[in-house]
């Protein structure tokens, strides 16, 4: 995990700042440091992949994971369970329709998945809004964030589309020599 002084963090906070209130029209500082963290967080992949099954394997499918979710029907033992999968599954579909949106339909045309019949958006915002329903005992704070979440995820993902067009820019040799001579 990065740790919480980690310049990486202060990055990702002011480049999701600008774009999330100049280009999204956000100008939330709770959501700006939510997922400016979770960028900072999924630097490791291990952070991306921490949702495993019952038997013990990484849960890359959006399918699966909300089916792993499911307290009732489902093998989610406890409400608990419910709420850390679907948080994560907000954050997963977050970050990927953000970050990796070409990545979606290339896993999906890749091989057969569940994730085939699942909206990225439609999960992330419901997982956001099953979440804010939580809002008792040790969830009563951050429930009103995962709300807000909920209401504002396409902006979301439309502000961090233009923070990964930023990074592209930041990576390319010619915008990067040109950064380099403005200094």
């Amino acid at each position: 995990m990065v740790p919480e002084t980690h310049p990486l963090r202060e990055f990702f906070n002011g480049l999701v700042a600008k774009h999330y209130s100049e280009s999204a029209g956000l100008r939330d500082a709770e959501i700006t440091s939510y997922v400016a963290n979770l960028l900072a967080e999924f630097c490791e992949v291990n952070e991306v992949f921490k949702l495993r099954n019952e038997a013990g394997r990484s849960l890359d499918d959006v399918g699966e994971m909300l089916l792993e979710a499911d307290p009732i029907y489902g093998p989610a033992p406890s409400f608990d369970r419910e709420r850390q999968v679907r948080k994560h599954v907000g954050d997963y579909t977050l970050f990927c329709s953000g970050m990796f949106p070409e990545s979606i339909n290339h896993h999906r045309l890749r091989k057969q998945r569940l994730e085939n019949m699942v909206d990225f958006i439609k999960a992330g915002k419901e997982s956001y809004y099953i979440v804010s329903k939580f809002d008792f005992f040790e969830y009563a704070k951050v429930a009103p964030l995962f709300g807000k979440l909920s209401r504002e995820f396409e902006r979301c993902v439309y502000g961090l589309n233009i923070v990964k067009n930023e990074l592209e820019v930041m990576q390319h040799p010619i915008a990067r020599r040109a950064t380099e001579l403005l200094m």
